[in-house]
């Protein structure tokens, strides 16, 4: 319950909305760009600054994919989305050698210190040249960014040891497409928070949190990722399908209980968690609720945590033979389904914000075996 408090904080503060840590891959780029379309499409976003962004996200995707397999710190990689006043702002960070940052470094200050028309220039010039090595093709990805975006970009590098160093990139685009930079006269950019979370996340073997309104749509991505990523680490399909399916009521649940936008963005945001620890997945979500609903939703978890693997399964169907075609709820339907697919209790927590809400944790772990 801590980590989950502390890592709510952390987003909250922070106003991060969506943090993946884990190898990039080409087939898991396509749901992580698609969370932040969906995100995108209930903000005052227009055509030309979604485009912006989605060119920078893509290319920073790329980037990260492109080294994923050059090293044995592939997992640190990290995609970061957050929300600004004005825009929103997409950080990647990954791990490459220590021998490569002075080139790289060099780069990007060469790419800072041009102007916009000389980016165009330096970009056609480096297509007409069919001789440029892979490292050329770097090159060529870091000036996409900048051409498409609009400006310049803004960097870290975090040192780790004396073999490789944490590469952090980031972008901030405004509403209309205009992208923001840290400039001289303001406070430079620093990768601190950012590499700070990755070490967060890897102490507590967390690689993916959302914290926002839960959209139908962004659960649809959420859970699209999350079937992705099963795929790629080739999880047993009874497990897989188990932990899909415990997701899905998981973040119904969250759904289900919201207040709405309002609420949720002065009291608390919802929270989605997915750790990973021997062979053990760990479902968190930490959402708003009403605390007139509490007692009820307490009476609930408490009476499917008596029950065993036979009597959830005898509960779920006294619970299923009770709905009717008009019926507009599931009763304890979701929650019991939990419980028998996850072979596990519900551990849960409710702590009250004020006297209209309360915020509401709920912790199920899916092992491999069920008793």
């Amino acid at each position: 319950m801590d980590l989950t408090k502390r890592i709510r904080d952390k987003m909250m503060k922070e106003r991060l909305m969506f943090v993946y840590r884990g190898v990039v891959t080409n087939e898991n780029s396509v749901p992580l760009l698609m969370l932040l379309e969906k995100e995108m499409e209930n903000s005052e976003f227009g055509f030309l600054g979604r485009k912006r962004l989605f060119m920078f996200v893509l290319e920073s995707l790329q980037n990260v994919s492109r080294h994923s397999d050059q090293n044995q710190y592939a997992d640190m990689s990290l995609v970061v989305y957050s929300k600004k006043d004005n825009g929103y702002t997409v950080t990647t960070g990954n791990v490459l050698p220590a021998a490569n940052i002075i080139d790289l470094k060099s780069k990007l200050d060469e790419i800072n210190n041009l102007q916009t028309d000389e980016i165009r220039n330096v970009y056609r010039q480096m297509l007409s040249n069919a001789q440029f090595s892979d490292k050329g093709g770097a090159g060529l990805g870091l000036i996409e960014m900048a051409k498409k975006t609009g400006n310049k970009l803004d960097y870290d590098f975090v040192t780790l040891d004396e073999e490789f160093s944490y590469f952090i990139l980031s972008k901030t685009v405004n509403s209309v497409g205009v992208g923001m930079h840290h400039r001289e006269k303001e406070q430079p950019f620093n990768g601190k928070v950012i590499s700070q979370l990755e070490r967060l996340m890897a102490e507590n073997n967390v690689y993916l949190i959302w914290s926002g309104h839960i959209s139908t749509d962004v659960e649809k991505e959420v859970l699209t990722f999350t079937e992705t990523k099963l795929a790629e680490e080739d999880v047993e399909l009874t497990l897989r399908r188990r932990i899909f399916s415990v997701l899905v009521e998981i973040l119904e649940n969250v759904a289900k209980y919201s207040p709405g936008r309002e609420p949720e963005e002065k009291f608390g945001m919802p929270v989605a968690m997915i750790r990973l620890e021997d062979d053990v997945y760990t479902l968190t979500t930490g959402n708003l609720i009403l605390n007139e609903k509490v007692e009820d939703l307490k009476r609930k978890l408490d009476t499917i945590n008596k029950y065993d693997k036979v009597g959830l399964k005898e509960l779920f169907r006294k619970s299923l033979s009770g709905q009717t075609i008009n019926s507009n709820s599931t009763g304890n339907m979701g929650l019991i389904d939990m419980a028998r697919k996850s072979g596990s209790k519900l551990v849960y927590q409710f702590e009250q914000i004020n006297e209209l809400y309360s915020y509401y944790v709920l912790i199920v772990k899916v092992e491999g075996r069920t008793n």
